[in-house]
């Protein structure tokens, strides 16, 4: 990901003027189109129908925007390891904060950690103390520090939480663990963690679940003592205990991600992945074995600190829970400002081998067998590895990419890997199973990129889309002008699944305290989240992956900004077959639209009575969603009166309709791939 990419010929044709000019016309507030406007689609289920790929739509995670520390991965304190200033101390130790003075309370870093990689604690030195003779004695509730998360907890009543903690101490200690709120006033869950002196002489490992009495959606967590000494902490962690599959993913934003169906999960990075120089590049290692130990890094692309938690094997198993295939985007020796010559790319290249073996190798091969010990015998379904990001400019890409390819092949020729380089236009110079393609640009410019895959080749490898999305001013934080044009993008991806094999939207998380990047298909914040109408938009073409794309023609009356596509597929929940069209008006008039289903001498046979309608829109297409009115923009779904093989139906100004009719499948035919095969549109 990386502004103003866009991987499409920006040559203007006479549709991209038209449209633009329907556009401005919108933008003027002036109505230039005849209000009369009809057309007429037919749907042919008598032709050969063509197979799209079971993997056609997925979803790209990349850790931008706080989309996974203090998001995705349910972790609730936020430098839990003290790491995030830096290994030269004293550190700062931001966003924890001190309960108490200077005169009662001492609090800095040092390098005491019991943890090799990660070698920052924190030393707390309590002045004060509860002895009535004392001269210093420690306020009500006593001294201590407290975190307040990512932009605040969100805690809430009966909820239970699992806190875990190392503490080392030079003598007994008795301290206070407690969720609170902001102001420390409002104890909500709370709990002590008590050892004599030869316990916490050494490092001890202390773990409570506690249940809160109270909701408070801005909570922080707090260790106070008030007892005279020195106290040192490391790798404090607030975990829910109600987690996605028990996985430790945030629940609400993960189940969002599982209702899109996605076939598969590209992680995790984007820029991420690279980093803006290598030191700070994701590197797979680092990021598996126990969570105190990952020592964590910097994300300079997008400038904050993660700790890792969501790490390699975490990425795996999200995949595995949304019944994804995982796509592992890997490092080739080269980052934003730096490269690694090819001649000493190896060590690159032998740890992406080892990250294969990791996910598939045996439960007894060096690295299985550390998936299997974080619990996960059985290996992986890893079959895709993306080479890069957005690199393919860069001196040392084709050389790396060589390297890691022919390596790659050859100890796991079954798998699929993926160039940076686009093949949309022009032939690749070297081997690849797919290429990447990303495109960022304005809702006109993507609305015609419906037709960009019409002229590329089927020969050679086929694209995956793997960052889409309008951005700009008409795009704002989500609108529904945006959506539509990516709707309409993905028809056209629809009906060239010939030659594309995966599309993703990006990105795909956005923490409301971090908009680095606008806009996002999910938004929340500690407590709330709400999906933005281009996440919306991903709900219509949930059962496409695997569906048969069916022969369908469009006429209007006029140029009306309309594109449509039509699929059937066999639903697993009530084992029936079905049939959805799915019509994006673009203009700002409604349209009348007849829709007529033609099956030859079957059509009478077909079930077509049960008839449900889809409609994505607004009052006004730049409208957006919020925490205040989540769902402004969000599909509403209604009976279809009169259903039958034809359909009259108005398709409103700025709208994205679906139609589903249930049918016989005996009257459909499909094959895998028809080169010739294309959808009028």
């Amino acid at each position: 990901m990386q502004e103003g990419m866009g991987s499409f010929c920006a040559s203007c044709n006479a549709l991209f003027c038209f449209f633009f000019l329907v556009y401005s016309v919108y933008q003027c507030s002036v109505i230039g189109v005849d209000g009369g406007q009809v057309a007429q689609l037919t749907v042919d289920t008598k032709g050969l129908g063509r197979k799209i790929p079971e993997t056609m739509f997925g979803i790209f995670f990349e850790e931008i925007n706080h989309a996974g520390a203090g998001g995705l991965w349910a972790e609730l304190v936020s430098n839990r390891g003290f790491e995030a200033g830096g290994p030269t101390i004293p550190s700062n130790i931001d966003p924890w904060g001190i309960i108490g003075d200077e005169s009662s309370v001492v609090v800095a870093t040092d390098r005491s950690s019991p943890f090799e990689h990660n070698k920052i604690a924190l030393r707390m030195e309590v002045l004060c103390d509860d002895n009535s003779n004392s001269t210093n004695i420690c306020p009500a509730g006593g001294v201590g520090v407290y975190n307040p998360g990512y932009w605040g907890m969100n805690v809430e009543q009966d909820k239970w939480f699992t806190v875990v903690m190392y503490v080392r101490s030079e003598g007994a200690v008795n301290l206070s663990v407690a969720l609170t709120s902001s102001n420390g006033l409002q104890t909500l869950a709370a709990t002590n963690f008590v050892g004599n002196a030869c316990t916490v002489g050494n490092w001890t490992k202390f773990t409570a679940n506690l249940r809160a009495t109270a909701t408070n959606r801005n909570a922080r967590l707090q260790l106070t003592a008030t007892k005279k000494g020195v106290i040192w902490f490391d790798q404090v962690s607030v975990m829910p205990v109600d987690t996605y599959q028990n996985h430790n993913f945030r629940k609400d934003i993960t189940q969002m991600l599982a209702d899109l169906k996605p076939r598969f999960l590209r992680f995790p990075g984007g820029c991420f992945v690279e980093g803006d120089w290598l030191r700070n590049a994701f590197r797979w290692k680092q990021t598996v074995g126990p969570w105190e130990e990952r020592p964590g890094h910097f994300g300079d692309v997008w400038q904050y600190w993660t700790d890792d938690g969501l790490g390699y094997f975490e990425f795996l198993q999200l995949a595995e829970d949304i019944n994804a295939l995982p796509m592992w985007v890997v490092n080739n020796g080269l980052s934003h400002h730096d490269e690694v010559d090819t001649t000493c790319v190896e060590p690159f290249v032998q740890e992406a081998l080892q990250s294969i073996e990791f996910a598939r190798g045996a439960p007894n091969s060096t690295w299985g067998s550390l998936r299997a010990a974080m619990g996960h015998r059985d290996p992986f379904n890893l079959k895709y590895i993306a080479l890069g990001n957005e690199d393919c400019w860069k001196k040392n890409y084709r050389g790396n990419y060589m390297k890691f390819y022919d390596a790659i092949k050859r100890a796991y020729p079954d798998i699929k890997i993926i160039s940076n380089c686009d093949g949309s236009s022009r032939k690749l110079n070297h081997p690849a199973d797919f290429y990447d393609f990303h495109i960022y640009t304005s809702a006109v410019n993507l609305f015609n990129m419906a037709h960009q895959f019409d002229r590329t080749s089927r020969d050679g490898p086929k694209a995956f889309v793997s960052e889409y999305a309008v951005r700009g001013k008409e795009a704002g934080q989500g609108s529904l002008m945006a959506a539509l044009a990516e709707a309409a993008f993905l028809i056209g991806i629809e009906k060239n699944s010939d030659v594309v094999e995966m599309a993703s939207y990006a990105p795909l998380f956005v923490n409301s305290n971090d908009r680095t990047w606008n806009p996002d298909a999910i938004v929340f914040n500690a407590s709330h989240a709400f999906g933005t109408p281009s996440y919306w938009m991903q709900h219509f073409f949930r059962e496409s992956s695997g569906a048969t794309l069916l022969s369908s023609n469009l006429t209007t009356n006029s140029s009306s900004p309309l594109i449509a596509s039509a699929v059937t597929w066999k639903s697993s929940e009530d084992n029936n077959t079905y049939i959805r069209i799915k019509i994006v008006n673009f203009g700002n008039v409604s349209v009348t639209t007849r829709i007529s289903i033609d099956g030859g001498q079957q059509t009478n046979s077909l079930q077509l009575s049960a008839t449900m309608k889809t409609v994505l829109t607004s009052g006004n297409p730049l409208d957006e969603n919020s925490f205040k009115e989540p769902t402004k923009v969000a599909p509403v779904r209604s009976a279809l009166k009169d259903g039958g093989k034809d359909v009259d139906a108005e398709l409103p100004p700025y709208s994205f309709t679906a139609f589903d009719f249930l049918t016989d499948s005996s009257s459909l035919r499909t094959v895998e791939t028809d080169a010739s095969y294309k959808a009028s549109i």
